[in-house]
């Protein structure tokens, strides 16, 4: 069925794989298929194995080798990557436009026909160690994953993406290719297409290409993370600079509340100058490097964590400003005129970023993967216009009251 102003169209393959498809009028065509799958979906004895699946799909099929498989879309120009989150991983390629059957054959080739060969992933084995041994040397990045860590302690969401260098040793092809077999199912993907193309060529091409797909359907399941004891620790590991993070769980991606958090996130530590924390602990007061506030909405429950990076004598006082300003907001509602400006600037930010194509190209997939219908930037500002003052107080209340879990590392 086509978007009622015709600028999306949604299909279904028989086989229940979903499309997303959007008809621009640019020179670039952003191709992906975005898998219901993630390091949540792994076993304990095989963490990090989703990941490594991202690392390895291009490293041979029944047809092409590795360096077929890298240089398909290259010699054109294009590019094919992937990324792993802890509910999702995306498979995509951006090329010339003009090269749609192209990146279409070659996915669904990946997808059907992976054979990870032993001696490939036994060399992306050391990659991928490699990965891991550097980000823990990054406390700035490692301090959220033993953050999450502990607050999702007891659930499938506290390891870590990447997994342990001992976990990735022990993942084998055999592995890869049953974790592909039991997700990368029609049913359980979204296959997006921005193109020229227009959408009865690029669904023709689709269909050609991916109606050979026929796995039974996932047999996935998730449970929701119990709430982990609330927590307040501070790790020695002999740096320059303390890593805090202040946490407080939340509510699943589609909660109404979503809004005002967005809104209540963006104003405390968004990626703006202007945002309050950035203001007060930077800018006024010169306690911190850095300070951000950000949020992860899942399918069943979510976080919001403020990070901050200063010297350790200042710990004490940035939590503090933390606390005092989440309570002030829970309080009372801001008043009409700055709650205003707070919805218009993120709103702003929203339309800005939009401006991507194959960022805007992914979220076609993701939001068809998680809402089942598209929900471009349009309907965002609706919704964001219809948020209250009131409703941002209340979502501050709720996370004032839960901020229960903090890490220190310094």
């Amino acid at each position: 069925m086509l978007h009622k102003d015709n600028q999306y169209f949604i299909h279904s393959l028989p086989n229940g794989l979903r499309i997303a498809g959007c008809r621009t009028d640019g020179n670039v065509t952003y191709i992906g298929v975005a898998v219901n799958a993630g390091s949540r979906d792994e076993s304990s004895e095989h963490f990090g194995l989703a990941h490594f699946v991202e690392h390895t799909i291009f490293k041979g099929t029944l047809r092409r080798r590795s360096w077929h498989i890298s240089n398909r879309m290259e010699t054109v120009g294009g590019e094919l990557n992937a990324y792993t989150s802890k509910e999702e991983t995306v498979v995509y390629t951006n090329a010339p436009a003009g090269n749609e059957e192209r990146a279409l054959e070659l996915l669904a080739d990946l997808i059907a026909n992976a054979t990870f060969p032993t001696r490939e992933i036994d060399r992306e084995r050391e990659v991928i160690i490699e990965e891991i041994n550097s980000y823990l040397d990054s406390p700035a990045d490692s301090v959220y994953d033993e953050f999450e860590e502990m607050a999702y302690r007891g659930s499938a969401l506290a390891h870590n993406i990447l997994g342990t260098p001992e976990s990735v040793r022990g993942i084998a092809s055999a592995d890869c290719r049953a974790f592909l077999d039991r997700f990368y199912t029609p049913s359980n993907m979204v296959l997006y297409i921005s193109s020229p193309l227009a959408p009865e060529k690029a669904l023709k091409l689709i269909t050609k290409h991916f109606s050979q797909l026929h796995f039974p359907k996932s047999a996935g399941q998730r449970e929701v993370p119990p709430l982990a004891p609330p927590f307040d620790i501070e790790l020695n590991r002999d740096g320059h600079q303390a890593h805090t993070i202040v946490g407080a769980r939340t509510f699943a991606r589609t909660d109404p509340r979503r809004f005002p958090l967005f809104l209540l996130n963006n104003y405390l530590g968004g990626p703006c100058m202007n945002s309050v924390l950035n203001q007060e602990m930077r800018d006024r007061r010169g306690l911190v490097y850095t300070v951000d506030s950000s949020v992860s909405l899942l399918s069943d429950t979510g976080m919001m964590m403020i990070y901050f990076g200063s010297d350790r004598a200042s710990v004490k006082k940035c939590r503090t400003i933390i606390r005092n300003r989440l309570d002030a907001l829970a309080s009372s509602p801001l008043n009409a005129r700055l709650f205003d400006s707070i919805r218009n600037q993120y709103i702003g930010q929203l339309i800005v970023s939009s401006d991507n194509r194959e960022s805007s190209a992914m979220s076609l997939a993701k939001s068809l993967l998680y809402y089942d219908k598209i929900r471009d930037v349009r309907i965002m500002a609706e919704e964001l216009r219809a948020t209250t003052a009131e409703e941002m107080r209340c979502v501050a209340e709720t996370v004032a009251s839960n901020l229960h879990y903090i890490l220190t590392l310094c």
